[in-house]
């Protein structure tokens, strides 16, 4: 029975350390430890369809941040995505931002 409890500790044990054991050789593609070194995901190509729950207001804010100015006739469409004209660098352009909130100029 001794025997026995040793024998489930050692295991139980082991199993730890094997556990938070990392691998030999990590891809380079991908950081042994996540953190600021860790690669941005990338920008998809088009808006994202889907459940928008931005506001108005806050679709105009988060276009904004992103450099744009005189932001206006946002609507958002069929698919959930908030399109309207906005300036930057001088020119005005159509914008869209999708529910995950990125931003696209058109």
């Amino acid at each position: 029975m001794k025997h026995a409890l040793v024998a489930v500790i050692a295991v139980g044990l082991s199993g730890a350390a094997i556990a938070q054991t990392p691998p030999a050789n990590p891809s380079p593609e991908t950081p042994a430890v996540q953190g600021s070194d860790a690669p941005a995901p990338a920008m998809p190509a088009m808006p994202a369809k889907g459940a928008n729950s931005f506001t108005e207001a806050q679709a105009k804010q988060r276009i904004e941040a992103k450099g744009f100015t005189n932001v206006s006739a946002l609507k958002k469409d069929a698919d959930g995505v908030w399109r309207g004209k906005a300036m930057k660098g001088g020119a005005t352009q159509d914008v869209a931002l999708d529910y995950q909130g990125n931003v696209f100029p058109h």
